[in-house]
C-alpha cells in the first residue's frame, strides 16, 4: 500500500491526542499505509518531516491546520517538505483551508485545501492523485487547474467519522499523551460527538459544520473510555465535543455511560442546554464526575447575542451559574470584549456583569476573549458566506496565509486583539485580567500551594471591592513571583 504522512503541527506544549490526524488514519486504514508526526511531542518536526519524505516519498502529506499559531507551525512544516522533496503533494484541511481556502491556495507550499470534514475528501483525493478519480469529482476540494483555483461542491454534512474505529494504541507510545490536570493525574482528550446544530457568527465550528450535529452510540463511547481507562491508565477525560450537551433524550445514554466510569470530565456546553436537563439527567451528571463545563457566555447585551446569532440570553447565563453551582459543577464562562460596536462600552458592561457572576458563585472561572468576527468563507461552485455586517467599513483580512500568520493576524484568530481597539482599552482588559485572576484564582492551577492563592486573593481585595483595575503594579509583581497560571495560555 502507498503510504501517506499525517501531520499535526504544533499547537500546544501540553499535548493531547491528535484526533485530527488519528481520525483520518483511521478512515484511510485498509487503503493506505498511514503515519503520523505531531509537532506537540517533536520539537523539530519541520527537520523530521523534510527526512522522512526524503527517505520514502509518500503519496501525499495531509496537514490538520486552526488558524493562530498552529498556522505558523504548518507554514513551516509545509515549506520543510517542499524543499526536501518538491514533488510531494501537500493537502491542507481543518478550520483554516475550510475558512480560507483562497488564502491557504496562495502559499507556495500548499497544493490542495479541504473544506469542512476530511476523512472522505481526503480519501477521494488520494484516489484521484493515484489515478483512480476525477480531481473535479472530489466533493468539498479547492485546488488549481491551469493556474486558477476552482472551489469544488460542498461536502455533505456525514456521519460515517462515528463509526471508525480510532486507533488509540497505534500511536507509538500513546501513554505520552495522558498528562496530570486538575481533572486527575492522567487526563485523556477525547471526541464523542461531531459538529453543533448552532451557527454562532464568530465560531469556526458553526462554519464548518453549517448547523449539523450527530452524537455517537453509547455503546462506542463506553468502549473507547474502557480502553483508555483499563489499557492506557486513563483516570479522566478531556471532551472536545463542540457542544457536549445537545437533545437531552440523545444526551441520556451517554450520561449512563459516563455515570458507570465516573471518571473526571470536562467539556463544553451551551446555558440553554444545561438548563433544559431534567432532574434525572442532572442526577447523572452529578454520578458522573462532570467537573467543569465550558459555556458560552459571550455578553450580556441580548441584542448583541442575537447578532452573534448565539441563541441564548444573559438571564440564562445567570441560571445556569447557579444550576451548576448547586449540582457542584464549575462553570468556565467564556466573554467576548469590545466587539466592533462601542468596544468601550460594551466592555465595561461585561466587567460589571462578571462581577455579578461571581457573587453568584465565587468559584466560576471567567475566560476573557476579544470578538473577532470571522472573514467571509469561500463555498464551493463560486459561493460565498456574507460578511459580517458588524465589521468597520472598510476592513479588510488577508488573503495570503502567510498574511494570517503575521502576529497581529494570530492574536485576531485567537481572538486576544482586533485592530479596532485602542491601546487604552486594551491596558484596560489587561487590568482587569489581572485583578481578577489574582482576586479568583483558578481551580485548573494545580502547582500553587493553597498559601500563594491565599496571598494573591487577599492582596487584590480591595481592587475588586473597589472596581479600581487600573495599573495593578503590585499584583503583576505578586502574579510573576507565584508563577499565576494562566488558564487561557495553558490547556487543562
Amino acid at each position: 500500500m502507498s503510504q501517506v504522512l499525517l501531520i499535526n503541527p504544533r499547537i500546544t506544549s501540553n499535548a493531547r491526542f491528535p484526533l485530527a490526524v488519528m481520525q483520518l488514519a483511521a478512515a484511510l486504514k485498509g487503503r493506505w499505509s498511514t503515519r503520523i508526526l505531531d509537532g506537540n511531542l517533536d520539537r523539530h518536526l519541520p527537520e523530521t518531516a523534510a527526512a522522512a519524505v526524503r527517505e520514502a516519498p509518500p503519496l501525499a502529506v495531509g496537514l490538520s491546520v486552526m488558524g493562530g499559531p498552529q498556522l505558523v507551525a504548518a507554514l513551516a512544516v509545509s515549506r520543510a517538505i517542499r524543499a526536501a522533496a518538491p514533488q510531494v503533494p501537500i493537502v491542507w484541511g481543518g478550520y483554516f483551508p475550510t475558512l480560507c481556502a483562497d488564502a491557504a491556495l496562495a502559499s507556495d507550499c500548499v497544493d490542495y485545501a479541504l473544506r469542512g470534514q476530511g476523512e472522505e475528501g481526503f480519501a477521494g483525493l488520494l484516489e484521484a492523485l493515484a489515478g483512480g478519480r476525477a480531481l473535479a469529482d472530489v466533493a468539498g476540494l479547492s485546488w488549481r487547474r491551469d493556474g486558477q483555483v476552482v472551489h469544488n461542491a460542498d461536502q455533505p454534512f456525514s456521519t460515517a467519522p462515528l463509526q471508525l474505529d480510532v486507533g488509540f494504541e497505534d500511536l507509538p507510545a500513546p501513554e505520552r499523551y495522558l498528562g496530570p490536570s486538575f481533572l486527575g493525574r492522567r487526563t485523556a482528550g477525547y471526541q464523542a460527538a461531531l459538529g453543533c446544530r448552532y451557527r454562532c457568527s464568530f465560531c469556526g465550528v458553526a462554519a464548518l459544520f453549517r448547523g449539523k450535529t450527530a452524537l455517537p452510540e453509547a455503546e462506542r463511547l463506553s468502549r473507547d473510555l474502557t480502553l483508555l481507562r483499563t489499557r492506557l491508565g486513563a483516570d479522566s477525560v478531556q471532551f472536545y465535543d463542540h457542544n457536549f450537551f445537545d437533545r437531552e433524550v440523545d444526551m441520556q445514554p451517554l450520561l449512563g455511560v459516563l455515570a458507570q466510569q465516573q471518571m473526571p470530565w470536562w467539556c463544553y456546553a451551551r446555558a440553554d442546554a444545561l438548563l433544559g436537563l431534567s432532574a434525572a439527567s442532572w442526577a447523572l451528571v452529578r454520578r458522573s464526575r462532570l467537573r467543569m463545563a465550558y459555556i458560552g457566555a459571550e455578553s450580556p447585551n441580548d441584542s448583541l447575542l442575537r447578532d452573534m446569532r448565539k441563541g441564548t440570553r444573559s438571564d440564562q447565563t445567570l441560571a445556569v451559574v447557579e444550576a451548576c453551582r448547586a449540582n457542584g459543577v464549575i462553570p468556565e464562562l467564556s466573554f467576548m470584549l469590545a466587539p466592533p460596536q462601542d468596544p468601550e462600552g460594551e466592555t465595561e458592561r461585561t466587567f460589571d456583569f462578571i462581577r455579578q457572576v461571581k457573587r453568584l458563585h465565587p468559584g466560576a472561572e471567567i475566560m476573557l476573549h476579544v470578538h473577532t468576527p470571522l472573514p467571509p468563507r469561500r463555498l464551493g461552485e463560486g459561493r460565498w458566506t456574507p460578511r459580517d455586517p458588524a465589521l468597520p467599513r472598510g476592513f479588510s483580512f488577508p488573503d495570503t496565509a502567510d498574511g494570517w500568520a503575521r502576529r497581529e493576524w494570530v492574536d485576531y484568530w485567537c481572538h486576544k486583539d482586533a485592530p479596532w481597539l485602542s491601546d487604552a482599552l486594551r491596558a484596560r482588559i489587561h487590568d482587569f485580567r489581572t485583578v481578577l485572576g489574582c482576586r479568583f484564582p483558578t481551580a485548573t492551577d494545580i502547582r500553587a500551594p493553597a498559601w500563594q492563592k491565599a496571598a494573591l486573593r487577599a492582596a487584590s481585595a480591595w481592587r475588586w471591592h473597589a472596581a479600581r483595575y487600573d495599573g495593578p503594579r503590585e499584583l503583576r509583581w505578586l502574579a510573576q513571583a507565584v508563577k499565576l497560571w494562566d488558564p487561557q495560555r495553558h490547556a487543562l
